[in-house]
């Protein structure tokens, strides 16, 4: 099945798509803690802070349609922190639950050494419990529990740190 899907680093010309399939996670509030809508303008930033040999921004094709993307964000901002990285995955609603997400965390794994990450982290509600299930059968490992430190709707909900070391 994944034979039929390429990834790629991304291009400034996905950031509309990519900031699509962000913004259809938004209203399950499962994802993300932005509440409303980004736009294509305000990721700009965020797009240009990624590079194929640092923080590699992918997108996923299959049909020549983008289907997912995946981001290596780096920690903290400070020098020391450079082996180690936040890891995001976002999947079009047509594609999730097919485990498309096991495919692109292990990707992301074997990318690390060629880009200098040592350390992984995936930043995850503690109410995601998919999400929390995929990085954990990965051997990610709970490495931080802020409790109640995002609201969603009036309701307060953890932030859990998984880790992993890649190498």
């Amino acid at each position: 099945m994944f034979e039929s899907f390429t990834i790629r680093d991304a291009e400034v010309n996905d950031l509309p798509i990519i900031v699509d399939i962000y913004n259809s996670t938004i209203p399950g509030r499962m994802v993300t803690a932005d509440l409303e809508p980004v736009s294509v303008e305000s990721r700009m930033q965020w797009f240009n802070e990624h590079s194929p040999s640092f923080r590699p921004l992918w997108v996923v094709e299959t049909n020549g349609e983008i289907c997912a993307w995946v981001s290596f964000q780096s920690f903290y901002g400070r020098p020391a922190y450079n082996a180690t990285a936040e890891v995001s995955i976002y999947i079009h609603h047509d594609f999730r639950g097919k485990k498309l997400g096991k495919f692109l965390i292990q990707k992301a794994i074997d990318h690390c050494p060629k880009v200098g990450i040592k350390t992984l982290l995936g930043f995850i509600f503690g109410h995601n419990e998919p999400s929390l299930k995929l990085f954990t059968s990965f051997g990610f490992e709970k490495w931080a529990h802020l409790p109640n430190v995002a609201e969603l709707d009036g309701v307060e909900r953890d932030l859990l740190i998984l880790g992993k070391r890649v190498y």
